[in-house]
Order: structure tokens, then sequence, then C-alpha cells
């Protein structure tokens, strides 16, 4: 029977422009060992005793440089099945807010990022809980429904 996890993050980034919402998606270096040239969310793992909202925070920061001026639990959860340790991944979701114009810092992790509109998003995504999760934070956290005044997480200064 697989064991059932939960050691991954995912942060959707957006930010406002004049023309609307853009996201941030990033791309793997081709040096990486796991899915090289892939085009993502900000994502990683749970280390330690870290709390998942913790970990995305870290993560974000260290994928991208942003601190996040809003920062929310998306209604959404990505599963996935690695056949490697036979486990069932669930994968928690955050969307994170920061300001227009601020660009990314990459890590070596990634060689390159776009903004881009939701529906170029989407499909630029290989992963449908990345797409799903894009759309959620679309309708749900960027278009203003009120599932996002209960899911903002208060972020420290």
């Amino acid at each position: 029977m697989p064991l059932i996890a939960s050691t991954i993050v995912e942060v959707c980034v957006f930010r406002f422009t004049d023309n609307g919402p853009e996201y941030l998606l990033l791309k793997r270096s081709a040096g990486e060992k796991e899915y090289p040239g892939l085009w993502q969310l900000v994502s990683g793992s749970i280390e330690g005793k870290e709390r998942a909202f913790e970990a995305a925070l870290r993560e974000l920061q260290e994928e991208t440089g942003f601190t996040p001026e809003h920062f929310w639990v998306v209604p959404h959860v990505s599963t996935f099945y690695d056949p490697s340790n036979d486990s069932m991944n669930m994968t928690s979701v955050f969307a994170a807010q920061v300001p227009p114009g601020a660009e990314p810092r990459l890590s070596d992790e990634h060689e390159s990022f776009f903004w881009l509109r939701k529906n170029e998003g989407t499909k630029k995504l290989v992963w449908p809980g990345q797409r799903q999760a894009l759309e959620v934070v679309d309708e749900y956290i960027v278009g203003g429904a009120e599932a996002s005044r209960f899911t903002e997480i208060p972020i420290k200064r």
C-alpha cells in the first residue's frame, strides 16, 4: 500500500499590472537532476520541523528573493504518485502577491522566468495540479472571492 506524504509545497506568485494580474513561472535549469527545463511554480520540500507555510515562504525567498506583500493558503491540494518510493504525495499550495514591477532574483535551480497572464501560464505548466492551482488562485485569491478573506496568512516583517 502506498505511503501518503505531504512534504512538498508550491507557491503561485502574482503581481498586478495596468493590464491585469501576471503570474510568475520559473524554468528549471538544464543541469538540474529532476525535471530539467520544466516550467513550474515556486516549489520545494518541507525541511525538518517546518510548517508548510514556513517552507513555502522560505522557498519563495530562496528561489526568487521575494518577501510577499500578502500571502494565502490556496483552497487546493496538488496530488501525484511517486513510484520511486511508492508514495501518494499531497502538495500544499500557497499564493504570494508581490509589488507591481517586482522582478525575481533566481537561484541556481532556475535559469529563466516569465510573467504571464493566466491563460498563457496554464499552457506552459506541465503538471495538471499546477495548472489547477493557478486557476484557483486566479479565481479565489486574485479575483477577490470571499475565500481570500479567510485564507490570508499575516506576514511578519
